[in-house]
């Protein structure tokens, strides 16, 4: 067979290499076509075909020069030529033969092997991976996302993104990840990764287009007393979600502080960012700067030069977007206003709310526990629970279990008390992190407090809807008579979640 490369190639060591090349181009070629042929292709496709299959590519040419150079150098010492294992003649019409099955086997493993990868990629990149490999470790947020609004968005999507440089820095993290698992020296429960956090710009803003967050949005909160009679209180809000386009009037509103017009930097001094002794606004319009410090227990210059900075984006507000875990308080005011558990049921509010707080040691431990602990409290307040009574306990007791499920894991430690939750100020500092009103520019400005700021009050009181709503909004009235203390205190000192 006439031979149609310089004889040097004939060794074993470049027709390895060049094997190993070929392979690899041909996987590129077929992830290529993959990438070009479908309408959703997975976030990896072109990382791996354009990043990772290069380099064993890249490495097989490499591997065929030193081969074609190494059997020159022999050849010009005297040394005999090294010879491939086996001779191919296609004039044999047996070894015509054998070359057409290596040859259609060959072709059929390099698609097998394409596909394969793909599909070994495409794996790595699903929920199922990232929430079920590691079952154990990941079974908060795999739960907790599943019943987010973020549902049907891909992990990867948020955590990962396009781009060569992320997907190397979460596979050089997922590496680590994989070395805790195995040697069980993970924390529990699994610190949130404030620090590494793709910008907002680069994730959530590729589906929430910020130039559309105007307008206003109407909430309605229900709640419930602590009493025996599960009293109810309403509370509608107008929330002022606002933004900022040109085209639909100036920045205001709750997105004002998104990166439209204006530019905010803050100074944390604890890792969950929950105390900001320092915030700088920057204009971007006029360049214009005005920066605020904490009034109580000031930080010196030196001390503020040595915080870490930060530039606010979406996820210093919304910073659990998918793995929520609602305090009870929260869990219970819900089924409650839902139906799940019927306010027919003495005390009902704080007999639940007890029992979700309570030391369970493990998740099943909490599911066989549930039922027997509430009948138990019930048969311990009236003696003999009534028949009429029954089937209402059974059926809060399996909304308790489910809830729990969804929101407590003994095991890896996690609970609402682990994260906080920057959306809003009830049981956690959120939004008073910054408008507490103490901090102030060196001009004297402020930092309102005001509750109008954010959102108006169209309505509060006891009946289940609103019945009519001020468009001039109301003066808050706390549902429980504590004076004037609210105005003064943050809702998280006297609720704590439970």
């Amino acid at each position: 067979m006439k031979r149609r490369l310089p004889d040097a190639f004939y060794n074993p060591l470049s027709v390895g290499g060049a094997a190993l090349a070929a392979v690899s181009f041909a996987t590129i070629v077929f992830l290529t076509a993959v990438d070009l042929l479908t309408t959703q292709p997975a976030a990896y496709i072109g990382i791996v075909s354009y990043v990772i299959l290069p380099v064993p590519l890249l490495l097989g040419l490499i591997i065929v020069l030193i081969g074609i150079l190494r059997e020159r150098g022999r050849r010009k010492r005297g040394m005999p030529a090294s010879r491939l294992l086996y001779t191919v003649d296609l004039n044999s019409p047996r070894q015509r033969t054998a070359a057409t099955i290596v040859a259609t086997g060959t072709v059929i493993l390099l698609l097998f092997t394409a596909y394969g990868s793909y599909r070994t990629f495409e794996w790595t990149e699903s929920v199922s991976f990232c929430g079920t490999t590691c079952h154990a470790v990941m079974e908060p947020e795999f739960t907790a996302y599943q019943n987010s609004p973020h549902a049907r968005v891909k992990c990867v999507d948020c955590h990962v993104g396009s781009g060569a440089t992320w997907y190397v820095r979460s596979k050089l993290s997922g590496a680590y990840q994989v070395y805790a698992v195995l040697a069980n020296v993970y924390p529990r429960p699994i610190p949130t990764p404030i620090h590494n956090l793709r910008p907002a710009q680069e994730t959530c803003e590729q589906c929430h287009w910020p130039v559309h967050f105007s307008g206003d949005k109407s909430v309605v909160n229900t709640y419930f007393r602590s009493d025996d009679q599960n009293s109810r209180w309403t509370i509608a809000l107008l929330m002022k979600i606002g933004g900022g386009h040109a085209d639909r009037g100036a920045p205001g509103g709750i997105h004002w502080h998104m990166n439209i017009d204006n530019e905010i930097t803050y100074a944390s001094s604890d890792t969950l960012r929950q105390s900001i002794p320092w915030v700088r606004i920057r204009n971007r319009a006029t360049g214009e700067m005005r920066e605020f410090t904490v009034r109580d227990a000031p930080l010196s210059g030196e001390e503020l030069g040595r915080l870490p900075r930060n530039r606010m984006d979406c996820i210093d507000c919304h910073n659990r977007p998918s793995h929520i875990y609602r305090p009870p308080v929260r869990i219970v005011d819900q089924s409650l206003a839902l139906g799940r558990i019927s306010t027919a049921i003495p005390g009902i509010r704080a007999a639940a709310v007890d029992l979700l707080v309570h030391p369970f040691l493990t998740s099943g431990e909490a599911a066989d526990s549930i039922p027997i602990l509430l009948h138990d409290t019930y048969e311990k307040r009236m003696g003999t629970i009534p028949d009429s009574l029954r089937p209402l306990l059974d059926a809060a007791a399996m909304e308790l279990r489910d809830q729990y499920r969804r929101n407590f894991f003994p095991a890896m430690g996690v609970s609402w008390k682990a994260y906080p939750n920057n959306i809003g100020h009830m049981t956690d500092l959120g939004c008073f992190r910054c408008h507490d009103g103490n901090h102030v520019s060196p001009d004297g400005r402020v930092i309102s407090k005001d509750c109008n700021t954010c959102h108006t009050i169209m309505y509060q009181g006891p009946a289940p809807r609103p019945t009519a709503l001020t468009a001039g909004g109301l003066a808050f009235q706390h549902p429980e008579d504590v004076g004037d203390a609210w105005r003064s205190t943050n809702c998280k000192e006297c609720h704590s979640g439970q």
